[in-house]
């Protein structure tokens, strides 16, 4: 059995130490972005008027259109880490690297194509 001093083992230092922030810094970021999310589309604004107008409105400030876009680049982030954690646990060798490449591209896709979407979305 570990102990839970063993399980919170902080990486001694590079990029492995940054990961390790960046989850636990980015994880509590998301989850009050992710809170405002559901609270602002589906909390104070019903079902019924969330449509492409809702959008356009919200996307006409700068504001909206950061906190997506923010949210989108840690959400991409924050799991494609949490992949690249399981997929270093679970494989070796040249299916890690393949498993690892196919991820990255998908990231960088899901990237470009968000945040084109996000910024350059005219009403």
């Amino acid at each position: 059995m570990i102990s839970s001093s063993e399980s919170r083992v902080l990486p001694s230092g590079g990029f492995e130490r940054f990961s390790w922030y960046f989850m636990r810094v980015s994880g509590a970021v998301l989850m009050f972005l992710a809170l405002g999310h559901l609270v602002v589309m589906h909390l104070i604004n019903s079902i019924n008027v969330v449509n492409y107008e809702f959008v356009a409105r919200r996307y006409a400030t700068p504001f909206w259109r950061s906190y997506d876009g923010l949210m989108l680049v840690l959400a991409l982030f924050h799991g494609f880490n949490g992949l690249r954690v399981v997929v270093n646990d679970y494989l070796k060798g040249s299916k890690r690297l393949a498993v690892l490449s196919v991820a990255g591209v998908l990231l960088l896709s899901l990237l470009i194509v968000g945040l084109y979407i996000v910024f350059a979305f005219q009403p």
